[in-house]
């Protein structure tokens, strides 16, 4: 029963451990994004990373992001998010996390960050992030109306 109880303590340190280190890497990330840190920020995502923008249109390879971003970056233009909640599942006996967090931005307001992130031998890297702007309900059904007429307009 010993043998028991501390394999269970030991594997709950060791999730609490890697939480810890998930945290880190995304606290990394918005704070190289907010320093226009290119370097650091794509060193924080995997190579077979994924990125989606805001727009529907925004779905980028780490390469297609890289040359997105290196304009921006390059000017010193970046972007600041802060995290304001954050919950990472991480998926029992593998190197993967899930991760979803409310980050506030001064132009776009409260926004919200999804993805999933993989532990390497460097460390957790992102694998896949969504950034989006949720839409309170009661306010859906008007923003849809709006988006559809944007989308008739842009059509030949």
């Amino acid at each position: 029963m010993k043998q028991v109880i501390f394999y269970i303590l030991l594997s709950f340190c060791g999730q609490v451990a890697a939480n810890e280190q998930a945290n880190k890497t995304l606290d990394q990330f918005h704070q190289a994004a907010a320093q226009a840190n290119f370097e650091n920020y794509f060193a924080l995502f995997a190579d077979e990373g994924i990125y989606m923008g805001t727009d529907a249109s925004e779905r980028w390879t780490k390469d297609q992001f890289k040359a997105f971003v290196k304009p921006y970056f390059s000017r010193g233009v970046g972007w600041v998010y802060h995290a304001t909640e954050r919950n990472i599942s991480p998926i029992v006996n593998s190197n993967l996390a899930f991760f979803d967090e409310l980050l506030e931005n001064n132009n776009y307001g409260q926004c919200r960050g999804t993805g999933v992130l993989i532990k390497t031998a460097k460390g957790w890297k992102i694998l896949q992030y969504n950034l989006s702007i949720p839409i309170p309900n009661d306010i859906a059904g008007s923003i849809v109306k709006k988006i559809k007429v944007f989308h008739l307009a842009e059509q030949p």
